[in-house]
C-alpha cells in the first residue's frame, strides 16, 4: 500500500464518520418526543411489571386545576416503606375509564406497586393493575330503633318487626 492509498482511506474514513455523526444529529433533532402523557404512561407500565407492593391508605380524592387550567384528579396515598413513611399523589384523570373517583373512599387500605431502589416512585392504579380494595363493604348508616314506653318497667326495643 502506498502513501496516495493512505490517504484515500483516511479521506473516505473521515467523510464517513462525519456523514454518520450528521445522519444521528439529525436524527436527534427530527425525531418525535414524547408527551408527558406517554411518559407517565411508560412509567406506570414499568412500576406494573417489575414494582414491589406494599399496603398503603387512602388519603383523598381531590380535583384541581394545572397550569394550564386543566381540571386533573389527584389520589392522595400514603405507604411505609423500611420504617419511613412515605406521602404521594397519583394523577389519575387520564384513567376515567379505569378506576371512578367518586368511589374512593378516605381511610380505606390500598396496595401500593413502588420501585425497589426508588420507594418514590409509586402507582395504586393503572390501566390493567388495581391496588384499590374492591372486597371492602360499604356500610350503610341505619336509624337507631324505637324505644317502647321508656321509663317504664320491661321496656322494648322495636326491631321493626
Amino acid at each position: 500500500m502506498n502513501f496516495e492509498d493512505q490517504k484515500v482511506w483516511e479521506f473516505a474514513a473521515g467523510a464517513a464518520l462525519v456523514a454518520g455523526v450528521a445522519a444521528f444529529g439529525a436524527w436527534l433533532f427530527f425525531r418525535k418526543q414524547p408527551t408527558a402523557d406517554e411518559i407517565e404512561l411508560a412509567r406506570r407500565t414499568f412500576l406494573t411489571q417489575s414494582g414491589r407492593i406494599v399496603d398503603g391508605t387512602l388519603l383523598d380524592v381531590r380535583q384541581m386545576e394545572d397550569e394550564s387550567g386543566r381540571t386533573i384528579t389527584l389520589l392522595l396515598y400514603d405507604y411505609r416503606i423500611g420504617g419511613v413513611d412515605y406521602e404521594c399523589s397519583q394523577d389519575i384523570s387520564q384513567m376515567q375509564g379505569t378506576v371512578n373517583a367518586e368511589l374512593v373512599r378516605a381511610g380505606y387500605p390500598c396496595s401500593v406497586r413502588y420501585q425497589p431502589g426508588n420507594p418514590q416512585n409509586t402507582i395504586v392504579v393503572a390501566e390493567n393493575w388495581s391496588g384499590l380494595r374492591s372486597n371492602i363493604p360499604f356500610i350503610v348508616p341505619h336509624d337507631e330503633p324505637e324505644i317502647e314506653g321508656a321509663g317504664q318497667e320491661g321496656m322494648q326495643v322495636n326491631h321493626g318487626q
